[in-house]
């Protein structure tokens, strides 16, 4: 029994009961590491799918903001041109008003100036009418209008008849 007074003994069969211990249980400690590798392969493969699928998703997001810019450019381009039909058609209907305007004004012109004229035509007369009258009170005694009288009275049928001729 003096085998086991001596330390190192003790301590061989230490070691030999650890690397029988961890020999039984390599398969458990060796189980534990693959298990966490897998689960550390899992993580990497997630990470990498949903690092591909990020990039997909800014692709996408960046292909329709340049779809989203080209849209906003034609609408643009489109509002620019209906802007300069609109602006045209207006200065055609402002150019058609004033020129009607014009139009109207100057029949309004035309006809105001024949109502002047027809004015000035009755005023004439009138005057005229008047002046003749004083020149026949002042030369005309009263024998020489009534025998006027008498001439206009007697031709009277006559101008009837002519008046009556050019009615026919």
């Amino acid at each position: 029994m003096h085998l086991f007074a001596e330390p190192e003994v003790w301590v061989l069969l230490a070691v030999v009961v650890f690397a029988i211990g961890v020999w039984k249980s390599r398969r458990v400690i060796l189980g534990g590491l693959d298990a966490r590798a897998a689960r550390i392969r899992d993580e990497l493969e997630t990470a990498r799918r949903l690092r591909d699928e990020a990039q997909e998703a800014l692709a996408g997001y960046q292909n329709q903001q340049r779809d989203a810019a080209a849209e906003a450019e034609a609408i643009i381009a489109h509002a620019k041109a209906e802007a300069e039909r609109i602006a045209a058609q207006a200065a055609r209907n402002l150019e058609e008003t004033l020129e009607r305007r014009q139009r109207l004004a100057k029949e309004r012109i035309a006809q105001e100036e024949a109502k002047a004229l027809s004015e000035i035509r009755a005023v004439t007369v009138d005057v005229a009418i008047a002046a003749a009258r004083q020149v026949i009170v002042a030369e005309l005694d009263e024998g020489r209008g009534a025998a006027l009288i008498d001439l206009a009275i007697a031709d009277l049928p006559r101008q009837l008849g002519n008046s009556a001729g050019a009615r026919s």
